[in-house]
């Protein structure tokens, strides 16, 4: 058994091997929380938990780390233009990031740290470069000197006299055009800390390179984000933190976009779509299966008919889950271990739509097996199919699960389960008279009122169909 792994860095896949045996560190970029999540910013969650979760699968002892980004030049204008502490801003949307990555059922971080709650750390940091010669202060400024370290722009494979680094204003005082701010000089009614170099706020370059060095050590194996974050962001964590002296990541994976029109999805593109908005319209766990069912490095164009096939797709699986239940006449517990041909697929860097084949295959079998009467086979098939739902974070049996799709008024289960259940009555009597016409007419006016009616050995049941 060997994990594999698409390395940006090495731009290849690579075998996986731990650096302490047994154990995983996970350095995710986390959110920058100007504004409350779309489901691009969620789909990187997403990957990341799955991926998690395999790792936990196969024996490793995890520790996730995904930090929240609370201060940054977005928080600020939008502080000063909404006239409200730029602290108010990031706790609100922080929260509203978090109950997103809950309500599409990622596992909860080892440890989630905040950017303001490091500011020693990056000060640590900052004197070292500096004392090492890589970093030097300018105007309050603290800045990176790039040329002073040879290994710069070796993750984004670019050339550095092609270098354009994106600059924010007042970085005044630079040796050089392309060297990037690690700390920023205190401007009028901005958030300040005090510094050997004066008083002023991090960069964000800065405050990924301290934390991860922080809960992770000098060395972790794995450091995850989105594609836009090669550069300049994660190019300049690893020339910080490489010239202040930690081996830092030993593999870069990074997630590609949820895109509208070709685009990726921003807020300020205009055409994000938010997770708070979404859950009111599709059921958490069918928006997961929407999210985390490409593989994490293609990209994904949103669409309403694409949600609604994710829809269409994840009610078969859910169907046959509860026909094998109700015909084992109770929970029917996940198998030990995966079927051989998912657990391939998932160590093959991270394979998930290959995977998710193995699964629908293992539902038809399980479907043929309850057409044949087979309960013995059914429940063996639905134990796999568990177990693998499991790792994908997408068994409707799980508790998190418990009252999902409530809004589409479950809560009325029995009143329209009686209602609906007179109705198959008259179906089964215009049926046991030959009366096909009828019959199917009547199957007919419930499919268009959005229940799917199945003909079972034990008689006709119901569920509610993908809209």
């Amino acid at each position: 058994m060997t994990i594999r792994l698409y390395d940006t860095s090495a731009r290849q896949i690579r075998d996986f091997a731990p650096l302490t045996p047994g154990c995983v560190s996970i350095y995710l970029c986390g959110a920058t929380v100007q504004a409350a999540p779309h489901i691009g910013h969620i789909r990187s969650g997403l990957n990341f938990d799955i991926m998690r979760r395999w790792f936990e699968y196969r024996g490793y002892d995890v520790t996730f780390v995904r930090n929240v980004t609370d201060i940054d030049d977005k928080i600020i204008a939008k502080s000063a233009d909404q006239g409200r502490p730029w602290w108010s801003i990031g706790y609100e949307n922080e929260r509203a990031f978090n109950d997103g990555y809950h309500a599409l059922g990622c596992l909860p971080p080892t440890y989630e740290p905040r950017a303001t709650g490091h500011v020693t750390e990056m000060v640590e940091m900052m004197r070292g470069l500096i004392e090492r010669g890589h970093a030097y202060e300018a105007d309050g400024n603290v800045y990176f000197d790039v040329r002073s370290f040879p290994g710069y722009l070796q993750l984004s494979n670019q050339e550095l006299d092609n270098l354009l680094q994106p600059s924010g204003e007042g970085e005044t005082g630079k040796r050089d055009p392309r060297d990037f701010a690690m700390w920023k000089s205190a401007k009028p009614g901005e958030p300040t800390w005090e510094t050997p170099w004066g008083r002023g706020r991090p960069g964000w370059h800065l405050e990924c390179s301290a934390m991860a060095h922080k809960y992770l050590g000098s060395a972790f194996d794995i450091h995850g984000g989105g594609l836009d974050l090669i550069f300049p962001h994660h190019e300049n964590e690893i020339a910080q933190a490489k010239a202040f002296g930690d081996a830092f990541a030993a593999y870069w994976v990074h997630n590609a976009w949820v895109t509208m029109s070709g685009e990726k999805m921003s807020k300020s593109l205009g055409n994000s779509v938010l997770v708070s908005e979404m859950v009111k319209h599709w059921r958490p766990i069918v928006l997961r299966y929407y999210l985390g069912t490409p593989h994490y490095r293609s990209m994904i164009e949103y669409s309403e008919e694409a949600l609604r096939e994710a829809e269409s797709a994840f009610a078969r699986i859910e169907g046959f889950v509860q026909r094998v239940v109700e015909k084992a006449g109770g929970v029917v517990e996940p198998a030990a271990e995966v079927p051989p041909a998912f657990a391939e697929a998932m160590d093959d860097d991270l394979g998930v739509p290959q995977a998710l084949a193995v699964v629908h295959t293992t539902v038809r079998q399980g479907n043929s097996a309850l057409a044949a009467d087979d309960k013995e086979e059914a429940v063996a098939r639905l134990a796999e199919v568990r177990a693998m739902l499991g790792v994908l974070g997408l068994d409707p049996l799980d508790p998190h699960w418990a009252g999902d799709g409530a809004d589409r008024g479950e809560d009325l289960h029995g009143v329209v389960d009686t209602l609906v259940g007179l109705v198959l009555q008259q179906r089964e009597a215009a049926r046991a008279r030959k009366d096909w016409g009828t019959a199917d007419a009547i199957r007919d006016q419930l499919n268009q009122s959005g229940l799917v009616i199945e003909d079972s050995p034990d008689g006709p049941r119901w569920t509610l169909g993908p809209r």
